[in-house]
């Protein structure tokens, strides 16, 4: 089985992320679409396992292998939250709608530093441009200035949101340069003091539900291992592409 027909053949939700879920779209905005795809149980019995992630098929596609993908959002890894979290879903099976189901267990504390973490690292690149060309790149900023806001409201109501809302104007005007840099270094900062304040009486536990999570986990490879592998044959209980049963 190849890693496509892996995504093609058994993907259980797939949404779109980017500017279209954040509600910051402009005419030609691309449609980045993010998935997670159930290897069949199977699968893992051999030397090689099958992939924790597919690029494609098609462009601005990505994919996680589902158990992949629940160990990122249990470290609150920032990408994956919001893809959990995304407005724009695409397809979804029983056992997609379980996982957004879960969405509140892979909620933590450990957010803020997750995404303080991610937004340095932005910044830094940010201040580099600013060094190197005398303006940072204006897109950049607008989606920082964007998850640092995504993170503080996070830690003050427990929820993750990820469109903008009413910001969307002023997002858009800082993406077309119409801000000063100084100023909008201004806005990073008053948010990230945002954030650390919310951070002290965040409603959010502090760590994520690790035994839900592995349970929903665990269920669902039992429930694929009692299913057929779609190249492999099963005979007189021997797993093997092709074998006959003996003993």
């Amino acid at each position: 089985m190849q890693p496509e027909d892996l995504v093609r053949d058994h993907t259980v939700y797939t949404c779109v992320m980017g500017s279209r879920a954040f509600g910051l779209a402009t005419e030609g905005s691309d449609t980045d679409r993010r998935g997670v795809f159930l290897a069949p149980t199977a699968l893992f019995w051999r030397f090689e396992k099958p992939p924790t992630h597919v690029e494609g098929p098609g462009e601005e596609r990505f994919s996680w292998e589902l158990e992949r993908f629940c160990e990122l959002a249990l470290r609150a890894n920032p990408n994956i939250l919001e893809c959990l979290h995304s407005p724009l879903v695409e397809h979804i099976d029983d056992t997609g709608r379980e996982l957004l189901a879960l969405r509140g267990a892979f909620l933590s504390r450990q957010a803020y530093d997750t995404f303080t973490r991610y937004a340095l690292g932005q910044r830094r690149k940010l201040d580099a441009d600013v060094r190197m060309h005398g303006a940072p790149r204006w897109k950049h900023a607008m989606h920082l200035l964007r998850l640092l806001a995504s993170a503080r409201d996070l830690l003050r109501s427990g929820e993750l949101t990820i469109d903008v809302g009413d910001r969307r104007e002023e997002l858009l005007a800082v993406k077309r340069g119409e801000v000063s840099w100084p100023e909008v270094e201004a806005r990073m900062a008053r948010l990230a003091a945002e954030a650390e304040r919310a951070l002290r009486g965040s409603p959010l536990p502090a760590e994520p539900d690790h035994a839900r999570v592995a349970g929903f986990l665990f269920g669902v490879r039992r429930a694929s291992a009692l299913q057929p592998c779609p190249d492999q044959e099963v005979v007189q209980g021997v797993v093997g592409p092709g074998r006959v049963g003996q003993r």
